[in-house]
């Protein structure tokens, strides 16, 4: 097992905790707490590998994470109470699969020999998209369209790869930098409440 498949396994984990927890939130049935622990998990991995081609698509010739998903998602069921008992539990977990999914997608760009923006692209894809789905399951405005910095921090992660891919820069070493980037400027804007400025349409009366 490589260093890059333990990342892909962290991410999974991290983002399947992340949904179940959001769905049990918002006092979802058994089935709708799996759903949304699935779909945030694969959702964004799922539209990066429609969009390139790979099908089909990486979950359903890798049936690991579906039991991985699964057996996440009933321990976290089951541990509900203490996960909720950390407050901040549902972000940290969000941010951590946020960082190891936005390489798991650059990465995927690099190999099919796409353009380095579109491999930005499909990184803040990967890491995005599944909370985008998530979000509007459960009848919220997707996080990245709000004011918080959220697919900005993913975006710059991908960047800082590419950066670094360029420069010969040994992957293990890439993969941490730009994980631990992402997570820290998700944690530096939520702590000093930093956001981009939102813009409205002003009508005359």
């Amino acid at each position: 097992m490589t260093f890059f498949d333990i990342l892909d396994i962290l991410g999974t984990i991290a983002f399947a905790i992340s949904g179940a927890l959001s769905a049990m939130n918002r006092k979802f049935d058994l089935f709708g707490i799996f759903i949304i622990a699935f779909v945030t998990s694969i959702g964004g991995g799922t539209l990066r590998d429609v969009l390139i081609g790979a099908t089909p698509v990486s979950w359903m010739q890798n049936t690991l994470n579906l039991y991985l998903i699964s057996g996440v998602t009933i321990l976290s069921i089951i541990f509900r109470n203490k996960l909720d008992y950390l407050k901040k539990s549902l972000f940290l977990f969000d941010t951590i699969g946020l960082g190891i999914f936005t390489i798991i997608g650059v990465e995927k760009g690099i190999q099919t020999e796409l353009a380095p923006i579109v491999s930005v692209a499909l990184g803040a894809m990967t890491g995005c998209f599944g909370g985008v789905i998530r979000d509007i399951l459960c009848n919220e405005i997707p996080v990245i369209f709000r004011k918080e910095i959220y697919a900005t921090a993913s975006i710059a992660g991908g960047i800082c790869f590419m950066v670094l891919y360029q420069l010969n820069t040994p992957m293990n070493i890439i993969y941490i930098s730009t994980t631990l980037l992402i997570i820290v400027i998700r944690l530096i804007v939520v702590k000093y409440r930093i956001s981009l400025p939102l813009f409205t349409v002003i009508t005359k009366k």
